[in-house]
């Protein structure tokens, strides 16, 4: 790469839902009520010396299978090298497969391997520290990135972006969500998508929430006839204006496009290239009464909007019962109570009744999650078994919760046996996480191991309505325990083919492949129990329809098909692996992984890198597909940019910019025990300190600049007589003198300055705080982060005491997640390690116990015996933590740290 060039590969977090397409400068918000010139006019498009040649979004659809291709040109007209970026925000569901970056007469590849390696290469390149580029960032649906590029004066560079997704019919529609924010006038502007249906396209709509109703149907060309729809928006310099007289676009919000496919058969049969793939959503059917039971956490944590809004939306959806329909309500704090305690009829007086008690009741205690869970299935259970005509309908339950199970039984695996255990298979369980201090993965397990789904109810002035819109996704259901079969010596790698229920609006899909030869003796048998009957179909190949198909579409007819496969099949297998452990869960891993290279995918399990595009030490940025239990940011209180390569930050850039490697933990947890990364080596060192409660240990303190870290010892409250003193972090000071910046932590309060009579924060505070060069951010009921700029990134984390816990007083945790700007002569326990050094470890061999590995450690010219074993990293799950393997100093890490641990023992915080 030439000196004029430079690659900051950035993710930015954003809660808009859709997609964003930027690349240029940020510019002022435009005025309020917009005028559009309908005719091209003579405007300066230009911001800082950067035009927006062509930004063009062409989505083109194959039966539900949706391929994107996002292309923009950027030319620099100055005579210096400018900076531009490049946003893109992408459905969670959908997967990147291509990535390229045209500069300078240079073009940079994507380059898609497994996760493992692609780290595995950046660790190595990164021994000396530089910061990593893991993605981490997503707003409710959405995730997004930005790709920041310096070009030379009077030259271009094209970016063009891949992404793919099967499209999920809901509520009677697909829905096709691109977000226009170009932030500035775009020379060609264009957003071109084409729709092939073999079924027939029944309706087509497109809408622009950024242009009034009357212009957009005069700038959006939408048309559809048979198999094909199309639409095109394509304005002109002078339509995007934001007035006639105007430089900023009006361009700033939600493009949808929406269509639905006839109906008129029964069956979506499409067989391809050995694959095929099955889309069952049959009309004209009598909704099945159900028989639905609410189960609703009333802890003292819904107080607030969150209750306000649970009881608006459980008002309105009792409203919409029908008469068939049989229902209950059960609430759990510390107590369990409910309405009835057993199904009566949605007559209008029953409603009226239950609605009287949704208004009247109150918050009360802990979290009884299993408990309310229980009485919920018990009473769906009593109803099938004691009244016949009951056991003919629907039935649902539904769950909503904001926290953790706090009382009762709070040991997940027991609930989630329980949970399992008693619903038997009988009915669906919807789990509704409300906000994000409920434990995801939890959750969406229990949903998957009981036939129903999770999803997250974000804190927000809209979640009523997203409460409702979930209940009017399972309102309505047509046919229960739905079951696709296929020949058995036909067909293989069937994706999911058994569905509890299907309702209104919504559709099954099935994929799988097909034998050599099989193609033409191919069919499929749908059984079904609907109102009041079986329900039995089978469906046949139409194969002179499919010759035609394969004539009008060809080749991409057939790679659509297939790759629907892999899509559907990747998805299940990612989904799958989070219920399933030992090696059950390592074969689901290994075969999405590998289906993930071989169609080249970005999943959770691979990376992208772009080839050929290194900085000065030869580092290639790195495109992470974030974690399936993301948060947005923005839920936590404050806007997040990650780094995406590995380049030295530019001066203008927060250290809180800065991303841990993925199992680079450094850091000090429990009682207490040091765990020192060593990238070089890709493996971890650990140690204990043993010292009284009230002792006061150095943990980080670098001179140059006099930023320190201490951390004060207390004991456990509970110990028993003779049983080992446990010592635990329940005070740290945090100081930089340069700024005058003191921060007491405890597990109690976070205090600015104490000594000065600074703010106190409780940890139910959600804030971000910034003092000159320090940023401190406290994530309600979790952590906090300090950022030092041109120092460096460290988290507190926060445990909590529960229930049947071995240790009896809440204490803390300090992780390191980035150092390398700290001086070469910082030391403490764990400063003295955040600079490269070296050790070799030889001579394995069983030790005193016969479980665990003996070897021969040699670092810093001493030799060590040392022992195998496992820590765990709380960093990111305070509750369960995640098991670290690592080799085991003995006596207070002797040998391994400079002197000995009591040169560490200081007298006070600061």
């Amino acid at each position: 790469m030439d000196g004029t060039m430079g690659l900051r590969v950035l993710l930015c977090v954003c809660l808009a839902s859709l997609l964003i397409l930027q690349a240029m400068p940020t510019q002022a918000s435009p005025p309020d009520r917009p005028k559009v010139s309908k005719k091209q006019q003579t405007v300066d498009t230009s911001v800082d010396g950067v035009t927006i040649r062509s930004l063009k979004v062409n989505c083109k659809v194959t039966s539900r299978f949706a391929h994107y291709v996002i292309t923009s040109q950027v030319v620099n007209n100055a005579d210096e090298a400018k900076e531009v970026a490049f946003d893109v925000e992408i459905p969670k569901t959908a997967f990147i497969s291509d990535f390229a970056i045209t500069a300078d007469g240079k073009a940079f590849i994507g380059d898609i391997k497994d996760k493992v390696t692609a780290w595995k290469q950046y660790r190595k390149a990164a021994v000396s520290g530089e910061n990593a580029g893991l993605v981490r960032a997503s707003g409710r649906t959405m995730e997004q990135f930005t790709i920041h590029l310096t070009i030379g004066p009077r030259s271009k560079a094209t970016f063009r972006l891949t992404y793919e997704e099967v499209l999920k019919r809901r509520l009677t529609q697909y829905n096709i969500d691109i977000k226009v924010k170009p932030k500035q006038l775009v020379h060609h502007f264009e957003i071109d998508v084409d729709i092939f249906e073999p079924q027939g396209i029944s309706k087509l709509d497109a809408q622009a929430s950024f242009l009034p109703k009357e212009l957009a149907s005069q700038l959006i060309k939408k048309s559809f006839s048979g198999k094909k729809g199309h639409v095109l928006f394509r304005p002109t310099v002078g339509q995007q204006q934001s007035c006639p007289t105007c430089s900023t676009s009006l361009m700033n919000g939600d493009f949808k496009v929406t269509y639905d496919v006839n109906r008129d058969k029964l069956c979506d049969l499409l067989v391809a290239n050995n694959h095929f793939a099955h889309f069952f959503a049959p009309q004209n059917l009598t909704n099945l009464n159900k028989n639905l039971v609410f189960v609703i956490d009333i802890s003292t944590s819904m107080e607030g909007q969150k209750v306000k809004q649970t009881k608006e939306a459980l008002l309105k959806i009792l409203g919409d019962m029908r008469p068939g329909d049989y229902f209950d309500l059960v609430l759990f704090g510390s107590e369990v109570q409910s309405w009835r305690g057993s199904l009566v009829p949605a007559s209008a007086a029953n409603v009226r009744a239950a609605q009287d008690f949704v208004r009247r009741f109150h918050l009360a205690g802990a979290t009884n999650l299993n408990g309310g869970l229980l009485r919920g299935i018990e009473i769906l259970n009593q109803a099938h078994g004691s009244v016949p005509e009951l056991s003919n309908h629907a039935s649902v339950l539904i769950m909503l919760t904001d926290g953790e199970p706090t009382e009762g039984v709070t040991d997940r695996s027991q609930i989630l046996k329980n949970v399992r255990n008693a619903i038997g298979g009988r009915f669906p369980l919807y789990n509704l996480g409300f906000g994000h201090n409920v434990d995801w993965n939890f959750l969406e397990v229990m949903s998957m191991e009981n036939n129903g789904r999770a999803q997250r109810i974000y804190e927000d002035h809209d979640a009523t309505q997203q409460l409702q819109g979930f209940y009017d996704q399972v309102a309505n259901p047509l046919l229960v325990d739905v079951e696709l079969l296929y020949p058995q010596d036909t067909v293989s790698a069937l994706t999911q083919h058994r569905h509890k229920q299907y309702y209104e609006g919504s559709e099954i899909m099935v994929a799988g492949r097909i034998a050599d030869h099989k193609s033409s003796s191919f069919k499929a048998d749908v059984l079904a129990r609907g109102e009041g009957r079986e329900f039995k179909a089978t469906c046949l190949v139409d194969e002179e329809e499919m010759k035609k198909l394969l004539q009008e579409r060809g080749h991409v007819l057939e790679n659509h098909v297939e790759r629907l496969w892999a899509y559907l099949t990747i998805q299940e297998l990612l989904a799958k692996r989070m219920k399933l452990e030992g090696k059950e869960k390592a074969t689901a891993t290994a075969k999405a992984l590998q289906m993930s290279l071989a169609y080249q995918f970005v999943t959770p399990l691979t990376s992208m890198t772009i080839r050929g595009m290194t900085d000065e030490d030869g580092l290639e940025p790195i495109i992470d597909k974030p974690p399936e239990d993301s948060l947005p940011l923005e839920m936590l209180g404050h806007r997040k940019t990650f780094m995406l390569s590995a380049l030295h930050p530019s001066p203008t850039q927060s250290s809180s910019n800065i991303q841990q490697l993925p199992n680079r933990v450094t850091g000090v947890d429990t009682d207490p025990h040091f765990l020192i990364h060593v990238p070089q080596k890709e493996d971890t060192l650990c140690f204990n300190i043993d010292e009284e409660p009230g002792v006061v240990l150095s943990l980080v303190q670098d001179p140059d600049t006099g930023f320190s870290v201490n951390g004060q010892l207390i004991g456990n409250k509970a110990r028993s007589p003779g049983q080992h003193e446990g010592t635990y972090f329940g005070r740290l000071g945090i100081a930089n003198p340069a700024t005058d910046f003191h921060l007491e932590v405890t597990p109690q309060n976070i205090t600015l300055n104490p000594g000065l009579g600074g703010p106190v924060f409780s940890w139910g505070d959600q804030a971000s705080l910034r003092q000159h060069e320090v940023v401190v951010t406290i994530n309600r009921k979790r952590n906090l982060v300090v950022s030092v700029e041109d120092g460096g990134t460290f988290e507190v984390v926060l445990h909590r005491v529960w229930k049947g816990s071995a240790i009896h007083q809440d204490f803390l945790g300090f992780y390191v997640l980035d150092s390398h700007r700290m001086s070469a002569r910082t030391h403490g326990l764990l400063g003295q390690f955040f600079h490269p050094f070296d050790f070799e470890v030889s001579d394995p061999h069983p030790g005193s116990d016969p479980t665990k590995t003996d070897a021969t450690m040699v670092v810093k010219s001493r030799e060590l015996t040392v022992t195998r074993g496992l820590q765990k990293d709380y960093s990111k799950d305070p509750r369960h933590g995640a098991e670290v393997t690592c080799w085991f100093i003995h006596n207070n890490g002797a040998g391994l740290i400079d002197g000995v641990h009591t040169d560490y023992i200081v007298p006070d915080i600061f």
